[in-house]
């Protein structure tokens, strides 16, 4: 089924700078707007259930699986999390944008079930800059992070499965690249026609 809104998947390994770009595109993008996941594991720092992920417990995740409520679902990190069928779809049956930060297993499952789905993949540039993003976050011990940095080269070898990659090797031209395939997304003959169905309508375009 085809919406109005446009689907973006943006996929990363951890420290690669995912989530500052999304970030920074719904602040200069109004028309995009975030999904909020579930997930199991507990909140960090100054999280907000509701406003960064739904923290649930593992008995309601269950739960939620077994009514088949997520678009998708993946473990990763030892945590569960999930993203909202009936959120996404109503929300670009409205018209909006809407981005998903996910890894990269969710990521080809939503392509499955929403084949216009964009899919973005954020690579670092080097290997010594994602370990020092790491480090530098000040959030993870020694062990979590060598347990990230061997994910990270297992998440890349899934970069050939999305549209497009990123190199974020400098925040704004990253930025740059990302609101660009955002633009042109918008620009399909497909997303013009039922964004501007009125305008296709009285030129008598199909």
């Amino acid at each position: 089924m085809e919406y109005p809104g446009n689907l973006f998947v943006v996929a990363a390994p951890s420290g690669a700078g995912k989530s500052s770009l999304v970030k920074a595109l719904m602040e200069l993008d109004q028309r995009v707007a975030p999904s909020v996941s579930h997930t199991t594991r507990a909140p960090r720092g100054q999280e907000l259930h509701g406003r960064e992920y739904f923290f649930v417990s593992n008995e309601t995740f269950d739960h939620m699986v077994a009514q088949d409520a997520f678009l998708e679902w993946a473990h990763v990190h030892g945590n569960r999390y999930g993203t909202s069928k009936a959120a996404i779809e109503q929300r670009m049956q409205a018209g909006a944008d809407v981005v998903l930060e996910i890894d990269f297993q969710g990521a080809i499952q939503v392509k499955r079930i929403f084949p216009n789905a964009v899919l973005i993949f954020i690579l670092p540039p080097s290997w010594e800059e994602l370990r020092s993003r790491l480090e530098r976050r000040n959030e993870d011990s020694a062990d979590t992070i060598e347990l990230r940095l061997q994910n990270a080269a297992r998440e890349m070898a899934h970069a050939r499965e999305f549209d497009f990659v990123i190199i974020n090797e400098l925040f704004e031209r990253a930025l740059f690249d990302l609101k660009a395939i955002v633009h042109a997304q918008r620009l399909k003959f497909a997303s013009q026609r039922l964004a501007r169905g009125d305008t296709f309508a009285a030129l008598d375009i199909d």
